[in-house]
């Protein structure tokens, strides 16, 4: 007889300890489904849950269940056959086995006329939880998949104006903290055209952007440093040629960071082939300020040489404390 395994959970999110159950069911079993059981008023949107699983177990059938149904039995009277009624509409065939780190697999398993299959009870192989994780997801870091962490990141932005030590603040900040630097993409872009720029360019150097920090968002530790954003390709493009692609603003609009670094411009100017407005750096820094102000953004004006620029940056970093959800 073939076997059908079902591992039933919120992943809420998922961790090691969920890839170790299911690694370990997928062994098992001939075939196995996962079903995600999320309810609308959870803090991580059930559709991504979904998403984040599918892709962690591509040859599993990973299947979303939305009932609103009770979490315990203590809620509602009939709780195990509203479960199991949920659970038989949405399984496509007789499950064989219930795999589970939690007792009440035993009596799911019971309710679906299954084996119960026990794993690691006492989270002795991997000793995390999703509500440790809820507490203090940097504590947990190493246990969340990397499809996961993006989602815990804090992300820093550097922003301003041409010849403001941008890129050198990012990288700096990154080394301190031991993370990523997310590049400014204009200047890979513009430099291998040779410095020469047209309208066109904008939506390139767009997509590079984002393109660069979806990419690096998955191996960042804990916090993203990004040496510009989306926004400033938004005021760069109406700076110089007066209009935007909508999309870009679109998508600068819709882009969270947890605080940005506005670089003054006190510092001299240093002329090469990838800038162009040595004499519009205060009228350039006047909108970015402004739009920060517009997108309701949380910034830091970061002002002084380059040892006190780092120092007020490291300050605004830390105050913002670790990352809770």
């Amino acid at each position: 007889m073939r076997t059908h395994g079902l591992v039933l959970g919120k992943f809420l999110p998922p961790h090691a300890g969920h890839r170790y159950l299911i690694n370990f069911a997928q062994a098992y079993v001939d075939e196995l489904s996962v079903v995600v059981g999320t309810l609308k008023n959870e803090s991580i949107p059930g559709a991504l849950r979904h998403h984040w699983m599918s892709q962690l177990f591509p040859q599993a059938r990973v299947l979303h269940l939305q009932d609103e149904n009770p979490q315990d039995p203590s809620e509602h009277p009939d709780f195990w056959n509203i479960w199991r009624n949920s659970l038989q509409r949405i399984l496509p065939s007789k499950i064989t086995h219930v795999f589970a780190s939690e007792a009440y697999g035993a009596r799911l398993a019971t309710e679906l006329g299954a084996t119960f299959i026990p794993v690691d009870i006492g989270r002795q192989n991997l000793p995390i939880s999703g509500t440790q994780i809820r507490q203090n997801p940097w504590a947990a870091w190493s246990y969340l998949p990397p499809i996961v962490r993006p989602y815990f990141l804090q992300r820093i932005c550097v922003f301003g104006p041409e010849s403001t030590g941008k890129s050198k603040l990012a990288n700096n900040l990154a080394k301190h903290y031991k993370s990523t630097c997310v590049s400014e993409y204009a200047r890979t872009w513009l430099e291998h055209k040779q410095g020469q720029m047209t309208p066109a360019d904008i939506e390139v150097i767009a997509r590079g952007q984002l393109a660069a920090e979806e990419a690096l968002a998955p191996i960042a530790n804990r916090r993203l440093f990004c040496d510009t954003d989306l926004l400033t390709t938004h005021i760069w493009s109406n700076f110089v040629y007066g209009s935007c692609p909508d999309w870009i603003t679109t998508e600068a609009q819709k882009r969270h960071y947890d605080l940005t670094l506005l670089l003054d411009v006190d510092v001299p100017y240093v002329d090469d082939i990838v800038r162009y407005l040595p004499d519009e750096r205060r009228g350039f820094f006047e909108r970015c300020e402004q739009a920060l102000i517009d997108n309701e953004r949380p910034y830091v004006v970061i002002q002084g040489n380059w040892q006190q620029r780092f120092a007020a940056a490291c300050d605004a970093i830390d105050a913002l404390g670790e990352h809770h959800d």
